[in-house]
């Protein structure tokens, strides 16, 4: 049997830029997807001056989020490129932009006005705030870290609130625009019609904070920072070995005795103080200290090799190098190649078992494929999107 792409013949019109929406798009790529990039004619998409690190054509930031894509530049308010941008969306399933709400309207590619060109489309919108009374806050990933509470939550809690080291918030968005995209693809087939989806930064964050906002729910009180620990489980933390942390995971009591054992810690596992995940969590400074007694004679990777073996979820607090070649010994293949030059990036982490897998193609130049779009949006017999 023919193993096919599971997103093949989907055209993507992709009017967003920086992160949120351009990995939606590159998701929807990797999945089969032809996605056509609207860039601004001479600067692009800003990201493709966020550097360093910089690649031979570009920022390793745009490069990140952009494989597999085709690159037109159009200028919105120049009569001719609106147009051709309106035809775009003409032949498109899937629009997706993160433009200030309603900025989109007077260049006539709202969700309106793009419904009426096309009303198969899905019309995908990615913003900040939502599209009521935070539509004119400008969003960024870091602010609504800040203002999602997000921050509130991480770092030690003798220190300042801190980020995520990466624009995770964005990511989750991404990730929330692809799913609500391909739910309203699939409802198209039984409607007919395409619909609005609509996603923002700061409902993905809140919807992805899971356990703490759900204890905040239950009490009214707000969690706060608490380090690598774990508000409701122990030991869930990094305990210092002798010569860096590991972190350790024991989600049952079962789990716990077997810990102990493997460290030699007969009878704390009996410990009144410690028989129970509550009793746990309830004198977790003590059991933290008896634990790193013991971990403080050996290695991390000593202790990691050990209580992997015994069946304990640990490991070491690798740094991205280590991950991407831990990763690559369980066989997990973290990275790929998309070609011409381009430097490795991450591959998307979903594998089908009768889907093929979409070979990736490098990060466009700005407007690398616009002649040939060009012709294939001026022809009105024109088939498919052009390679």
């Amino acid at each position: 049997m023919e193993r096919c792409l599971p997103m093949d013949g989907v055209v993507v019109a992709d009017f967003s830029r920086v992160l949120a929406g351009p990995y939606a798009t590159m998701l929807l790529a990797d999945l089969g997807a032809t996605v056509i990039k609207v860039e601004r004619p001479g600067t692009g998409d800003d990201t493709r001056s966020w550097g360093p690190p910089w690649t031979e054509h570009s920022s390793s930031y745009f490069e990140s989020v952009n494989r597999g894509k085709r690159s037109i530049a159009l200028d919105l308010a120049d009569p001719a490129d609106r147009e051709a941008a309106r035809e775009l969306v003409r032949r498109a399933d899937v629009l997706v932009e993160n433009f200030r709400p309603g900025s989109l309207a007077r260049h006539g590619l709202d969700y309106d006005s793009a419904q009426a060109l096309n009303p198969r489309l899905v019309y995908a919108s990615i913003s900040g705030f939502g599209s009521g009374a935070g539509a004119d806050l400008p969003g960024y990933d870091f602010v609504v870290q800040a203002l999602g509470g997000l921050m509130s939550i991480t770092g030690d809690p003798d220190g300042p609130p801190t980020k995520v080291g990466v624009a995770l918030v964005d990511v989750l968005t991404g990730k929330d625009a692809a799913l609500g995209i391909m739910a309203a693809l699939r409802q198209r087939e039984t409607t007919g019609r395409g619909q609005h989806v609509e996603v923002n930064l700061l409902s993905s964050l809140l919807g992805s904070l899971v356990n703490q906002l759900s204890g905040l729910l239950a009490t009214g009180v707000a969690p706060e920072r608490m380090g690598n620990r774990h508000p409701s489980i122990a030991p869930y933390e990094t305990l210092r070995c002798e010569d860096a942390f590991l972190a350790v995971a024991i989600g049952n009591d079962v789990q716990f005795r077997r810990l102990t054992e493997t460290l030699g810690l007969v009878g704390m596992a009996d410990d009144p103080r410690y028989a129970t995940n509550a009793q746990r969590v309830a004198n977790r400074t003590s059991m933290a200290e008896r634990l790193e007694n013991v971990l403080g004679a050996r290695t991390a990777a000593d202790w990691q090799d050990r209580l992997q073996r015994a069946g304990i979820a640990c490991g070491q607090v690798n740094d991205l190098s280590r991950a991407v070649h831990y990763a690559e010994s369980l066989g997990l293949r973290p990275m790929v190649d998309p070609g011409d030059g381009a430097i490795m990036q991450a591959r998307m982490p979903i594998d089908f078992s009768d889907s093929a897998s979409a070979k990736p193609s490098p990060p466009p130049r700005l407007g690398e494929h616009g002649d040939r779009i060009r012709a294939w949006l001026s022809d009105p017999d024109a088939g498919a999107p052009p390679a």
